[in-house]
């Protein structure tokens, strides 16, 4: 299992090329993210989106027409996809599967599973391989992802804080944004972040 990761765009979003068993997932191709995924994904199988904003998907349709593989997207973000709601002219694309909350799925033999944490997006997910958690917008190294955008919500983020607070297992956590973490070292300020969010949210 190899990792490659590189930031693209003005919002530093995390572009990841997971390879193994010689195939290559990936993962959040933001903005000008084509060129550098056609370089080093040596056998493109998929495009995997943790969330529905532009940051994140803005390379889906590029190179899905280029490589001529699927896009993977959880339900309820795939809207954002095609009718850019935050203006900022992200190429519209299409998810071929439509990833239902909490759903496993087996991917040319990857076993992959999304998990819904819902709160910064209506679909926000971790998607889950192996021991890897790509976190996307929903755990950063020391941080939480925002619950105050358009289609963000507030108690449906301290209700997925809630359930995340609860996991035994530790996982590598690879965020959509900075630097990789452990679920086990951001439990720690999980309670401080829940009690930030149930302080400011609208019942």
């Amino acid at each position: 299992m190899q990792i490659s990761v590189k930031a693209m765009g003005a919002y530093q979003t995390n572009c990841y090329l997971l390879e193994i068993k010689n195939r290559t997932l990936i993962i959040d191709p933001g903005v000008n993210a084509t060129n550098w995924v056609i370089k080093n994904a040596k056998n493109p199988i998929a495009i995997l989106n943790t969330h529905g904003h532009f940051d994140h998907v803005w390379s889906n349709s590029e190179l899905k027409d280029r490589l001529n593989i699927p896009i993977y997207t959880p339900q309820d973000d795939a809207f954002m996809l095609s009718n850019d709601p935050f203006g900022q002219g992200v190429p519209p694309s299409t998810p071929d599967f439509l990833v239902e909350p909490n759903s496993n799925i087996d991917i040319d033999g990857i076993k992959v599973k999304f998990h819904h944490f819902a709160g910064h997006t209506p679909a926000c997910s971790v998607i889950e391989i192996g021991s890897l958690w790509f976190s996307g917008d929903f755990i950063f190294k020391h941080s939480i992802g925002r619950w105050d955008f358009p289609y963000s919500n507030a108690k449906e983020m301290a209700n997925s804080l809630k359930r995340v607070m609860k996991i035994k297992k530790d996982y590598r956590v690879l965020p959509g944004h900075g630097d990789e973490t452990t679920l086990q070292k951001e439990q720690r300020f999980f309670p401080m972040w829940l009690k930030e969010v149930e302080r400011n949210k609208i019942v």
